[in-house]
This record gives C-alpha cells, sequence and structure tokens, in this order.
C-alpha cells in the first residue's frame, strides 16, 4: 500500500525547551516528508504527509529517537485525507488549554561547557551560555507556550549571530528561549553592601575570586536566587557564617570543581556519580574520607558532606579560577525563603554579605538546590527544587482522575510544598520551606499563585493539612472553596502510594516528629492499614509529655526527662549524667509540669523518642535544626554491624496496638550507666525500631509495607527495614523521587482528594 496519508500526532508530556521540533523536523526531512510541527499550550502538534508505510516508520521512531532530556506521557493519533503540503516546516506557537509540561532548570551540558572554555569560541568566558539541552527553564518562564516572549529573556534582542543559531532547525540552540552571547545577553557585576558597582564581567569574577580567597562571605546570584558562598577551608569565614545567618550547627553543602576532586574527600558510588554528573546536579550526601582538607565548621559531628558539582556556567567560572571547594548555601536568613532580586538581596542579606555578584537577568520563581541521597541502592530526594520542579507525578492509571475536578493541595507546616492535579498529572512546586516567618507565607502565596497561572488553573476543590493551627490549613479554610481536610500520617502514605505508582490496600508506617492526630494528641509514630481514602490506626507508640510543648522539641533533655519520669517512679533526676547540664530550677520546672500535666502535650512521635534518646545517652543536648537529634543518633552508629537490638512490648490485643517503649527505655539507662559505646546503644535502639515494624506487620498481615514520614530519611533505619521486610517476605515500598518528609505532603493531599472524590 503506497497510498498517500496525512497524520496528526499530538504529544504531551516533557517536548518542550529540549529540542523536540528540531527533531521532528529533522526526522521528517530525513523520510522526505511534508507536512509542520509546532508547540501549543498542551504540548507539540505534528502534522505530517506521505507514503503510509514511511509515515508509519516515522511514528515508530519519535519514541525510540527522542531527545534525551524529553519524556513522553502522551501520543495520539489520527489518519486524515492528505492536503498535499510542499515543504515540512516549523511554525509559530499556538495558544490553548495549558497542559503542557514545563522542564526544570538543568545544569550546563558538555557543549556549552567546552565553548566557555575555548578562546577562540564567542562565548569564551560568558556565564550565561545555554542551548536547548542545558540552562534555566523554570525559573524565567512566565507563562506558556514556553516562547523566548514569555520568558524574563524577553527583555534581550538578540544579535545577528544569535537569530541566526536561533532560527536554524538544524542547530543546538534552534528555539533555545535563553539563547544569548557577550554581546547582547545578560550581564554580570560586582556590588558592594550599599549597591555600588565594583566591577563588570570578567572584573567583576576575579574581584570575587580575590574577595573569597581574603575571606569574605558572597552573595551569589545563581540560576534559581541567592547563594551564600564562603571558601570551605576558612574556619573563621564559616563561623562568621554561622553566626550571621543564625545556622549554628545546620550542615552546609560544599561546591566542587570536578568528580575527581570530590573523590579525594568523600566515597562515590556509581549511582551518587551518576546522580552528580546529572542534568539534575543536586546536592548529594554522600561519606567522607578521612583526609579532608575542609573546615571541620561545614558539617560539624557529620560523617556526610552534602556535595554538588557547578550548575551553571557562571558557577564553571568560579571554581576554574580557584583551587579549592566553597561552601555554597541557601542565600537567606534561617527560615527565611531565598532571594531572588538583587535590591532584595541588598536589604535581606546586607548583614549577611560582604559583596554581591548579581546579574540582570530576572528570575521570576525562587527555586533552591535539590538534596538526594542514595537509599537502599536507589535515589531518595529529600528536597526537591532545581532540576526536579516541577515535573509532575502520573497519577495510577487504576486510581483514574480525569473526571475529577481540579485540586489544590497546600501542603503542611514545615518543608512546604503546594501542588495542582491537572490531566492526572499532580505539578508538585519547589520547595517552598517552614511557614513561620512573614517572608516565607509571602513566598507560600507567590509560589501558588505562579503555579496555578502558569498552568490557567483555577482550584475547584481545595485539600490541606488536618491542623487547625498550620497556615496552609487556614489558608485553605478562608478561600470559599469545598474543603477536604488529610490527617498528616494518612497523606505520608497515600504520597507514598502514589510515588510508587501503588494501589491500596497496604501497611503505611508513618514515623515523624508531629503530626495532628484524630484523638487532638500529636501523632508521629504510626502503623495504618490503608484502603483506599479510608484508613485505620492499627498500631501506634505509646504516648508520652513533651513538656512546654515547642520548648521540648528545641531542648530534647526535657523528653529525655518525662521518659525517665513513666520509668522510674523515684528521683531519677539523679541517675544519668546529661543531668548535670539541667539547672536545678530548671529541673524542678520540669518536673512540675510532668507531675501536674501542666503544658504537656500528648506524642506518640517517634522522631521526639529519636531526640529523647539522643539526649539521654549524652550526644544532642539541644537541637537548632529540625531531625538535629535524629541524625546525631543515626552518625553515632558509623559502621557499627550487629543484630543486638532492646526489649519491647506490644499491648492490647484489639486495634490500636500500643508499642511499650518502656522496656527499650529501661534497656538504654543501664548501657549508659554500664558505659556501653554511643555507637552499640544508638544501633540496638535503631535494630529495636526495625523488629517493631516486622512484628506489627506480622500482624497486620499485609504483603506491601509503606515506608514513609521523615524518620526515614535516616539511612540506617531505612536499609535496615527494607533488607528485614525482605527477609520475612514482605514488599517494601519507599520514597524516591518525592520526599518522604513534609515536602511530600502535598501529593498526598491531591490522591487523598481524588480517593475521597472518586
Amino acid at each position: 500500500m503506497n497510498q498517500l496519508k496525512r497524520l496528526k500526532i499530538i504529544i504531551q508530556g516533557a517536548v518542550q525547551g529540549v529540542g523536540f521540533r528540531p527533531f521532528i523536523y529533522r526526522l521528517a526531512t530525513e523520510l522526505n516528508l511534508t507536512g509542520w510541527v509546532n508547540n501549543s499550550a498542551s504540548g507539540v502538534f505534528i502534522e505530517v504527509e506521505g507514503n503510509e508505510r514511511i509515515l508509519e516508520q516515522f511514528l515508530a521512531r519519535i519514541p525510540q529517537e527522542k531527545p534525551t532530556l524529553s519524556s513522553i506521557n502522551a501520543l495520539e493519533t489520527t489518519w486524515l485525507d492528505p492536503v498535499h503540503y510542499s515543504n515540512f516546516e516549523i511554525r509559530h506557537s499556538s495558544s490553548g488549554e495549558k497542559t503542557a509540561i514545563v522542564l526544570p532548570d538543568l545544569s550546563t551540558c558538555s557543549d556549552c561547557l567546552q565553548e566557555i572554555f575555548d578562546p577562540n569560541n564567542r562565548r569564551y568566558l560568558y556565564p550565561f551560555t545555554n542551548c536547548t539541552n542545558c540552562g534555566p527553564r523554570y525559573t524565567i518562564i512566565e507563562e506558556l507556550p514556553y516562547d523566548r516572549s514569555h520568558t524574563t529573556m524577553k527583555h534581550f534582542i538578540m544579535c545577528k549571530c544569535c537569530q541566526t543559531e536561533y532560527e536554524n532547525p538544524l542547530d543546538r540552540r534552534f528555539h533555545a528561549q535563553p539563547n544569548a552571547c557577550p554581546v547582547c545577553g545578560p550581564k554580570l557585576q560586582l556590588w558592594n553592601q550599599k549597591g555600588e558597582i565594583l566591577a563588570h564581567e570578567n572584573d567583576a569574577l576575579t574581584l570575587t575570586i580575590d574577595a573569597l580567597k581574603e575571606g569574605k562571605i558572597l552573595a551569589l546570584k545563581g540560576l534559581g536566587g541567592f547563594q551564600l558562598i564562603v571558601d570551605s577551608r576558612n574556619t573563621n569565614a564559616i563561623k562568621q557564617l554561622r553566626q550571621r545567618k543564625h545556622r549554628p550547627h545546620k550542615p552546609f553543602a560544599v561546591m566542587y570543581a570536578s568528580l575527581e576532586a570530590i573523590k579525594i574527600d568523600c566515597q562515590v558510588n556509581d549511582l551518587e556519580e551518576s546522580l552528580l554528573t546529572s542534568p539534575q546536579a543536586p546536592i548529594v550526601l554522600l561519606k567522607r574520607q578521612n583526609n579532608q582538607s575542609l573546615s571541620p565548621n561545614i558539617a560539624p559531628d557529620n560523617p556526610y558532606l552534602g556535595v554538588m558539582l557547578p550548575s551553571t556556567p557562571l558557577h564553571h567560572l568560579l571554581l576554574h579560577k580557584i583551587n579549592f571547594p566553597i561552601v555554597a548555601t541557601s542565600g537567606n536568613i534561617a527560615s527565611e525563603p531565598l532571594c531572588i532580586d538583587e535590591q532584595e538581596a541588598l536589604y535581606r542579606l546586607e548583614n549577611i554579605a560582604d559583596l554581591f555578584l548579581v546579574h540582570n537577568r530576572p528570575i521570576i520563581r525562587p527555586v533552591d538546590d535539590s538534596v538526594v541521597r542514595v537509599m537502599a541502592e536507589r535515589e531518595m530526594i529529600i528536597r526537591r527544587a532545581r532540576g526536579y520542579a516541577p515535573f509532575p507525578v502520573q497519577i495510577n492509571n487504576n486510581i483514574n482522575s480525569n473526571s475529577v475536578p481540579n485540586i489544590l493541595a497546600v501542603g503542611g507546616h514545615l518543608k512546604n510544598t503546594v501542588a495542582i492535579l491537572k490531566n492526572n498529572q499532580v505539578f508538585i512546586s519547589q520547595h517552598i520551606g517552614d511557614l513561620s516567618t512573614v517572608e516565607a507565607l509571602k513566598s507560600f502565596h507567590q509560589i501558588m499563585d505562579s503555579l496555578k497561572d502558569l498552568y490557567n488553573f483555577e482550584p475547584e476543590k481545595i485539600v490541606c493539612d488536618a491542623h487547625p493551627d498550620y497556615v496552609s490549613s487556614q489558608y485553605a479554610k478562608s478561600q470559599n472553596l469545598p474543603l477536604i481536610t488529610v490527617q498528616h500520617h494518612h497523606a505520608h502514605v497515600l504520597s507514598c502510594l502514589a510515588n510508587n505508582n501503588l494501589n491500596p490496600p497496604v501497611l503505611g508506617v508513618a514515623w515523624d516528629g508531629t503530626g495532628y492526630g484524630k484523638d487532638q494528641t500529636i501523632w508521629g509514630g504510626e502503623f495504618l492499614l490503608v484502603t483506599g481514602n479510608k484508613y485505620e490506626r492499627i498500631a501506634h507508640f505509646r504516648p508520652f509529655k513533651l513538656p512546654g510543648g515547642e520548648q521540648a522539641v528545641k531542648d530534647p533533655r526535657r523528653i529525655a526527662l518525662s521518659l525517665l519520669s513513666e520509668v522510674f517512679q523515684e528521683d531519677y533526676h539523679k541517675k544519668l549524667p546529661f543531668l548535670e547540664t539541667i539547672s536545678a530550677k530548671e529541673l524542678n520546672l520540669v518536673k512540675q509540669m510532668l507531675s501536674r500535666k501542666l503544658n504537656t502535650p500528648l506524642t506518640s512521635s517517634v522522631g521526639r523518642l529519636f531526640d529523647g534518646v539522643a539526649a539521654m545517652i549524652g550526644i544532642c543536648q539541644n537541637v537548632t535544626f529540625e531531625g538535629h537529634g535524629a541524625m546525631a543518633l543515626e552518625y553515632a552508629i558509623n559502621n557499627l554491624e550487629t543484630d543486638e537490638s532492646y526489649p519491647y512490648n506490644i499491648k492490647d490485643s484489639v486495634y490500636p496496638l500500643v508499642i511499650d517503649w518502656e522496656l527499650m527505655i529501661h534497656s538504654v539507662i543501664e548501657d549508659t550507666f554500664n558505659q556501653i559505646s554511643h555507637q552499640k546503644i544508638a544501633a540496638k535502639f535503631h535494630n529495636t525500631l526495625v523488629e517493631i515494624i516486622i512484628n506489627i506487620a506480622q500482624k497486620s498481615q499485609k504483603k506491601n509495607i509503606v515506608l514513609t514520614g521523615g524518620c526515614f530519611q535516616n539511612k540506617y533505619l531505612t536499609e535496615k527495614t527494607i533488607l528485614r521486610l525482605k527477609q520475612e517476605k514482605f514488599t517494601p515500598f519507599w520514597h524516591h523521587n518525592v520526599p518522604p518528609n513534609d515536602g511530600g505532603i502535598a501529593l498526598g493531599q491531591i490522591l487523598a482528594g481524588i480517593l475521597k472524590i472518586k
């Protein structure tokens, strides 16, 4: 059959900003087909004419040969009568329903890197070099379809050379929307704290390098916002940064010039290497080597280091000219959002940064660096931002959401993200952070509005956490939309279900620091039997008191005192060395709170149990960032291998079962008195938690076990649990491209909304 036919193709997915149209153009012209291709607000549209057999070849080759960075979610075809096109062309973009996938910002590709270090290239040393395979996307796009006129690059008129590249379908910069060069593109400047210009372009970079060598703190305007940068070897400079940023202990990330340099300081396996060098270029948590030249103040008492490679030409140029790695951390004060505008940065960072390296390409939305940890031989995203957001999560086809109205999910309070449901896809925002400051709340509104505007999205229903005091929940209640509230840990389990394309029923193990329970207590050590949009709390940890509520979270010695008061009836305050760090006045105050039950909310939280044990054995007396105590306890294990665990009880024969930790705490205290090492105590504590999971899993008789919540960022706990579950013939599921912490809550809320409506 050699009949002339016309084929109409609609492709949806990540197909804009990745060189998809030139790929289609090259394929069609190679096969001598006629017709056209264009971008629309919902994807790529193609009409192609020719011999029917050749058209079938063309169709088959699209998914096989598509650009590396692209992905196809849907491909619709319609056979039509020919209209006799004379050639094949790339047409201008068309409008329509906005469902196209906006690609995340991507790190500099090898071709662009080669150009910026080639003295004979017109982009030599140009810090804003990019092409269709790399560079800014999400941080510069104002609306769909993804055209230059819809980005912040519309302010820069391309020179003749750039325009020629942009219009040539065979050039890798064909319709590269941020395309620019030193003649026509964004420019670099170095400012002092008053905003006075000290230098331009290459001179600005040279002065910046001198300042870093002198121990100065630099605010650098990167791809998705400002970073604060110092010499990673300079302990005094890092101390200054900690004091000014109000970040006393939380680890800083380090940027290295090359993979080889990273391997001198850290252990790197194949998967970690592929993550570091991927287009996403996240911060990867790596085990340190012993021969580090870095300041110990970067990540105090931490055997891991958050490491990344340069992600932009500007970072590559900076690292190329200095012979040491740099601390590169978020450009903000603790608990505040990222600065994206240079005038705003001058105001908000004036008491932190000594100098400001800025440029004049506007950033539409703040996007922080992503953080990834390899867990059980698979990547686990801890913070989902640059390189990953707003790439959508496809909802399981068995839970068809196409007939479901538009849903907006507003996430939790800590590590907030928001999400929207559109066409069976969940678009999750980048990491927003903790909604505890005015600036953070402002960012929450801006990022949510930005996501809605980008997809022309009008919510018809809104989903929030059941906690009445979360500002995200209060916002949801003020919107005059049908409201769905979801219990915090139920949302965690559903998030992991969606992340693994899994159907209920499952046993969800949801462990974290805080979540509002149905009984108005603080949950966090939960075993939930999840069936569709319903759950049953089949087991939980025995509740204990938090003396002073939030104050106990910051001072885990109070949690230790609470646990001790329930284990020992006698005068427990003389029993352990950590008690020497508490004044008599405070000790009496806490004892009175506990005995009179004054401001002592109850919690079943495993996260708080971690804090209490860490304080009790003397390895973390004060918490200065979320997860501080739990991290200290995990890292105390180091490389110890043991299967020893502590005793515990399970009370009640009907659901919910209560896991009683009293015997375990008693044994921890005995080991402490017997001067058993922190390493051994920490390992036995973790192993006990693992065996509790196995015990409840066996009682539940469910094969599929879901591990979720912030506690499962803990590598030892997660990997040992996965191993034991597999040994006992269960099938474990855990997070990978959506965080297990509250950064994944919005996805779970969306799924809860779908199931409730269905």
